[in-house]
């Protein structure tokens, strides 16, 4: 119960590494508010997290492309709530393209999401906790962000750019009693299972083997709901009031940043 009696706010809680979290900080105790464009499965994560309890979750569809949709949505279950603790911003896109084959429309849709998403979501979740002089923003980087990766040049200039965003709104914000951080996981998602399925078998055992000697924990990817789950609940609780503008990263020991 670490987090018995928090309000908090999660994107991209309805499937993969959102709906883990979700179920998470439900079981912890917390009053969460999931949003996601995905509405069956959204419905199903929320409705399962509050059936097993002792928390309870709650889900709305969103685009947070749409900064006023945004604002509205989180004001609302602010209002709900009776305010907002802890935001968590998950929702994501990635899509691959060489960079001699990047089009607008994949820039765009790549940046909307991961950037300007980011943006709205933090600084809807901003207006709502300034005045409690108080609260907790938890965004998503990735180890993309840093290093560079044949075909993904879009996707992690992108979560660059969050990476910075997190560590400037963290000396803006932190005045006001608004701390933000962001985790770069390594885990299991269906994004990750879509992509080794469509390897050959060669490639996925080469895939394995370069994994078994970059990730010294366990030579693979984290699991969500065991390796990702509990920093989620650290970062969300106030053993952690004292940390912001990190990066930190949750993956098994395969690279530190600064």
């Amino acid at each position: 119960m670490l987090l018995e009696g928090k309000r908090i706010l999660v994107t991209g809680g309805a499937q993969g590494i959102g709906a883990a979290i979700v179920k998470a900080y439900v079981s912890e105790g917390a009053k969460v508010y999931s949003f996601d464009l995905n509405e069956e499965d959204g419905l199903t994560v929320a409705s399962e997290a509050t059936e097993t309890g002792p928390g309870s979750a709650t889900f709305n569809r969103l685009d947070i492309t749409d900064g006023t949709a945004t604002d509205s949505l989180f004001r609302n279950a602010a209002q709900d709530l009776g305010g907002v603790d802890v935001l968590v911003n998950i929702a994501g896109l990635q899509r691959s393209a060489m960079a001699e084959d990047i089009t607008d429309e994949l820039f765009n849709s790549i940046y909307r999401v991961n950037v300007l998403g980011t943006i709205h979501t933090n600084q809807s979740a901003f207006r709502i906790m300034k005045d409690a002089g108080t609260g907790a923003i938890i965004n998503f980087g990735s180890m993309s962000g840093f290093t560079g990766e044949l075909s993904n040049s879009t996707y992690g200039s992108s979560k660059g750019a969050v990476h910075t965003w997190t560590r400037t709104v963290a000396r803006e914000w932190g005045p006001s009693g608004i701390r933000v951080n962001a985790v770069l996981p390594y885990v299991n998602t269906p994004m990750f299972d879509k992509y080794t399925s469509s390897l050959g078998a060669d490639e996925l055992a080469a895939y394995q083997a370069q994994l078994r000697k970059d990730i010294p924990l366990g030579g693979t990817f984290g699991d969500a709901e065991k390796d990702l789950a509990p920093v989620l609940v650290f970062l969300a609780s106030d053993a952690s009031h004292f940390i912001t503008g990190q990066l930190l990263p949750v993956d098994g020991g395969f690279a530190a940043v600064r």
